[in-house]
């Protein structure tokens, strides 16, 4: 006789298992429709990879793992996927998950599978592989993905292959009805477990003693394989997987730790039979063996039901009595939880659906006080202090309840039904650790937000002290150009200018260490603009003033649109754009009298034959100061004088190219954000001396005649006149399909520039898709115009 270990504590609960055990096991049949949910297992939720309207065979896969501890689902019957959405789950917080809802079509059409014709001739790999495209997950208990179980590493060979046939809760009878009629799967199902976890020692079944037609039909399918079929006394919670190791081997596994730890795996009866089923046919885990009992059902029964099957479904088979009974309650007594819903599915987990009545399973007594009796201790399977835990739970006390060994709890009941005060311990510990894994959770997430805040901060550090150096880089810049410019020879025109850009430069230094960037970069800006002032000439200024009264007047816009917005919405922001708004207006009246002023002084100087040009046409007023002022150059400078222009035009940009070139090896090394605009500005620079050098060799090259009687600005001018011309004569139809070609061209170009700012994720990717949306709008407006 094999020796039998005993476990410390447990109970003995009436059975109750009579009941389901008088019929053998029936289809449920396919209902109108499945709910499966993604999350049927301990690990991360499957994930869809079907659409609504999609039609699906029986065994197709529909949601894809996720992730190493994770498990497919798939199609348990051919139909139509209704929704992805959520819905009520089986759960005690009767939470809801996304799910598949299929509509059946009752042709339970099969997709094409097949399974190994030799299984020994597969490597652990395949086959643990096969077993994860399947599906399988435990399915005697939380629903640990069976493949993640089996792939044991070879440096800790497994001595001991145990499968759980103990189902020790009262009412279930799945295995039990499970071992009497389909004994020999069991016994295949366990072949193949042994063939991937190559037990060195031996392959144990463990059944509990109250079972003896489903022992002895494993035994006679077990004969001559080795597999040993292991009677042992009926006690409650003898079928939790540390407790059944402990009674079959005597080895206790460790806190915290795992069965293959101690060189054992475990698994259930009901997910041996899914394995053999996956490795010879290739058939998914679609169905399962569920238990209907209770009182208030006229027919208990043991079902083969298809997963995804709602809870109603199964009641209206077994006769179910809604008004006989107390509540309806997925799982046993001790470890089920009460549902909230009937339209619930079934599970992988799903083993029983308990319909009691009030005289089978009595509401609790209220709880009393505790009289320190002790007699839940004596009942634990953990050997855990239960009282204190009580008093920790009680007084939220989450650091003695670790230390009191909280999450080797395995909510069992047995406290609770031992307790003669009625105290729901188990409702204490659950609670509690709900409790501590959020507290680790909200842990983890502010650890992260504390890493994220402080590398900001040092990557702000770092920015800014790039900007410091920066800074004093064109400082020393600035002084060597002015020592360059001291041993300048006399009358160079660039010395005084040089020493006022240092002066100017030193002066905005000062300013932005001593006031805020703000006024810092105000001040900038005025001197910028004091310094042009001098250089600017009257139509300049006129046209820089229109620039900046339209811009104003855009933002003007942009500001009540905002604001119009904000108090429809109520938002708190309503405040800050009128007070926008206000600015912006006060700065458009600015802008409007300055350049009213310019307007003013400019027509009182003007003379009248200027005012006679003014009354014409603009655009022939245009052509007439541009060859005016070509005629007056041309008259005034002489053939040397163009030259000697010319050549200073080169050299002096020839500098500028050699500056702009050094700015940009500088950004580049100190990987300055204006790189870019560096770039352009090199590039304009370039051209602009590439013109210049063109101009001055076609006049070296002409003769003296061809200079001061050729005009390219005439060309220009005929070229304009064409064109406007050319727009005058246009019909509005033409003019709009003009303006539409325009606008297809910018919106292809924006769209150009918003991908590729999108795909280097550039915070321009809002403005520009801003802007491509009101491109868009006014295409399909003037597209409209033109229909």
């Amino acid at each position: 006789m094999r020796k039998i270990w005993d476990i410390p504590g447990g109970i003995h609960p009436a059975e109750n298992k009579v009941q389901s055990l008088h019929n053998p096991i029936a289809s449920a049949g396919i209902p109108p429709q499945l709910i499966l949910p993604l999350a049927q297992h301990i690990g991360a939720p499957a994930s869809p990879i079907v659409k609504v309207g999609d039609h699906v065979l029986k065994g197709q896969m529909i949601a894809e793992a996720k992730g190493f501890v994770s498990a497919p689902v798939h199609a348990p019957t051919s139909g139509v996927i209704a929704a992805i959405e959520a819905r009520v789950i089986p759960h005690p917080s009767g939470m809801s998950a996304t799910c598949i809802v299929i509509d059946t079509d009752g042709a339970d059409e099969w997709i094409e599978h097949a399974g190994a014709e030799d299984y020994t001739s597969l490597s652990k790999l395949e086959l643990v592989d096969r077993i994860r495209q399947a599906g399988i997950a435990g399915m005697g208990g939380a629903g640990f993905p069976s493949a993640v179980k089996l792939s044991t590493r070879d440096d800790k060979p497994i001595a001991t292959l145990i499968l759980n046939g103990t189902e020790c809760e009262p009412y279930i009878t799945a295995d039990d009805i499970l071992m009497r009629e389909r004994a020999a799967e069991i016994i295949a199902g366990a072949e193949i477990l042994r063939h991937i976890i190559k037990p060195t020692k031996e392959t144990l079944i463990g059944v509990e003693d109250n079972k003896p037609e489903g022992i002895a039909a494993l035994k006679k399918a077990a004969e001559g394989t080795g597999i040993e079929i292991v009677a042992f006394p009926t006690k409650y919670p003898s079928g939790g997987e540390k407790q059944l190791i402990q009674i079959l081997t005597g080895k206790e596994v460790p806190a915290g730790g795992l069965p293959a730890d101690i060189g054992v795996v475990c698994q259930n009866i009901g997910t041996a039979t899914a394995i053999y089923r996956a490795i010879q046919f290739g058939e998914p885990l679609i169905s399962r063996i569920t238990t209907v009992t209770g009182e208030a059902c006229g027919q208990p029964q043991n079902y083969e039901v298809l997963l995804g099957t709602p809870v109603q479904y199964l009641l209206n088979k077994s006769q179910f009595k809604q008004e006989n009974c107390i509540r309806l309650i997925m799982g046993g007594p001790m470890m089920g939880y009460t549902l909230q819903d009937t339209a619930v599915p079934i599970v992988k987990t799903s083993n029983c659906v308990l319909a009691p009545t009030v005289a089978e399973l009595p509401p609790p007594p209220p709880a009393q006080a505790c009289i320190r009796c002790g007699m839940c201790a004596e009942a634990c399977p953990v050997s855990l202090l239960p009282q204190q835990m009580y008093w920790f739970s009680r007084a939220q006390e989450h650091d003695k309840l670790e230390d009191h060994q909280l999450f080797d709890c395995i909510e069992c009941g047995a406290c609770s039904f031992a307790c003669p005060s009625n105290i729901p311990l188990v409702q204490y510990y659950r609670a509690s650790k709900a409790e501590i894994r959020q507290a680790q959770q909200d842990k983890i997430k502010s650890d992260r937000s504390k890493e994220r805040f402080e590398a900001r901060t040092a990557r702000l550090e770092q920015e800014e002290a790039e900007k410091d150096a920066r800074r004093a880089a064109r400082m020393e810049a600035a002084k060597a150009k002015a020592a360059a410019a001291a041993n300048a020879p006399a009358g160079d025109s660039k010395t005084d200018l040089i020493q006022a850009a240092i002066e100017r430069s030193k002066a905005k230094q000062s300013q932005s260490e001593a006031a805020d960037p703000a006024q810092a970069a105000i001040a900038r800006a005025q001197a910028k603009r004091d310094g042009n002032a001098e250089e600017e000439s009257a139509e300049q200024k006129t046209d820089r003033l229109q620039k900046l009264l339209a811009s104003a007047e855009k933002r003007l816009a942009a500001a009540k649109e905002k604001l119009a917005q904000a108090r429809e919405q109520e938002n708190d922001k309503a405040e800050a754009f009128a007070t926008a708004v206000s600015k912006t207006e006060e700065k458009i009246a600015s802008i409007q009298q300055e350049l009213t002023e310019h307007q003013a002084s400019l027509t009182a100087t003007k003379t009248e034959a200027t005012l006679a040009t003014d009354n014409a046409d603009p655009a022939q007023a245009a052509i007439a100061r541009a060859l005016a002022k070509r005629a007056g150059n041309s008259a005034d400078e002489s053939d040397a004088d163009k030259t000697t222009r010319l050549q200073n035009t080169v050299t002096s940009t020839e500098k500028r190219l050699a500056a702009a070139q050094q700015k940009l090896a500088l950004a580049q090394e100190q990987n300055d954000a204006n790189t870019a605009a560096f770039a352009t500005g090199l590039e304009k620079t370039q051209a602009k001396l590439d013109a210049a050098k063109k101009e001055l060799k076609d006049h070296q090259a002409a003769p003296v005649a061809a200079v001061s009687s050729e005009y390219p600005v005439q060309a220009a001018i005929e070229r304009a006149k064409a064109a406007r011309e050319a727009q005058a004569n246009m019909s509005d139809a033409d003019k709009t399909k003009q303006n539409i070609e325009s606008l297809e061209n910018r919106i292809a170009r924006t769209r150009e520039k918003l991908d590729a700012a999108r795909a280097d994720g550039d915070d321009k990717a809002n403005i520009l898709a801003d802007s491509l949306a009101k491109l868009e709008d006014k295409l399909a407006a003037a597209q409209q115009t033109l229909s």
